[in-house]
């Protein structure tokens, strides 16, 4: 697949009901909880603008208006998913301080340096052109202006079959990168990297949530699985994988925050 096709699959994927039944309301590991360490840390304050790529159904940004009454603008590439986001806003009451709009991540429709801070959970290792991105995000924060990152790791060298075709992809898992390799990622854009942390953790509970999920909708919704599209002879080999990949070393999930320096 070349660039466009993968980004268009991703954005895809993630629009399906069928993934919201099996991650539930937060899409990526750690969910709430992480999501509200990394603002923490990004010492998000009411009145700063945010910048949410790859925002999905608007999830972490509604979560940074509401806790930290930032201005959040989103951006994803799918337009389902940015139409589902701006429903949630105008619901949650919110739609004056959560905006969504459609766009590439590694082609962002900003200004230069307009945002205070720019956070990007489990997204950065889906994006075809890395360095990209990260170059987006700093021309789009202001001076000083700090990026936030929770993502997959992976040691791609060691990762087994099972977590390397085009649905560990989608999965996030195929094309992720060290931990390291996100901070390199990240200072070669002029982001000067501030905290590095481990949540492998968060993956593991993540795997067996799926695993749950899946057991229970197997039985108790079978044709609403099958109308989404699930493959339920596929994701027992994958998950039991990812959970050995976990403990082995291979596979985990991380924290970033870097500054834009002078």
């Amino acid at each position: 697949m070349n660039h466009d096709e993968i980004k268009s699959c991703c954005a895809d994927a993630y629009s399906k009901d069928v993934v919201a039944l099996l991650l539930g309301e937060s899409y990526h590991p750690g969910g709430a909880s992480l999501t509200g360490r990394l603002a923490d840390i990004l010492a998000l304050a009411p009145g700063l603008r945010v910048l949410d790529v790859a925002s999905g159904r608007g999830t972490t940004a509604l979560r940074l208006a509401y806790a930290h009454e930032v201005r959040v603008d989103g951006v994803d590439y799918a337009p389902a998913n940015t139409a589902l986001a701006q429903g949630a806003a105008r619901a949650a009451g919110l739609a004056d301080r959560a905006v969504f709009v459609t766009g590439d991540a590694e082609h962002l429709p900003y200004e230069d340096g307009v945002f205070d801070a720019v956070v990007c959970e489990c997204a950065l290792c889906t994006f075809p052109d890395k360095a990209q991105a990260a170059a987006e995000f700093a021309r789009v924060l202001k001076l000083g202006g700090r990026v936030g990152i929770t993502d997959v790791t992976a040691d791609a060298r060691r990762l087994p079959p099972e977590l390397l075709g085009p649905v560990a992809r989608i999965a996030c898992v195929a094309d992720a990168r060290p931990l390291d390799e996100y901070a390199e990622i990240l200072a070669r854009a002029g982001l000067r990297v501030m905290t590095t942390e481990r949540h492998d953790q968060t993956m593991l509970r993540m795997i067996d949530q799926i695993e749950a999920r899946l057991n229970l909708l197997r039985i108790t919704a079978p044709t609403r699985l099958a109308d989404a599209g699930a493959d339920l002879t596929a994701a027992p080999p994958v998950l039991s994988a990812a959970r050995a990949a976990v403990a082995e070393g291979t596979l985990g999930y991380a924290l970033l925050t870097a500054a834009k320096s002078p």
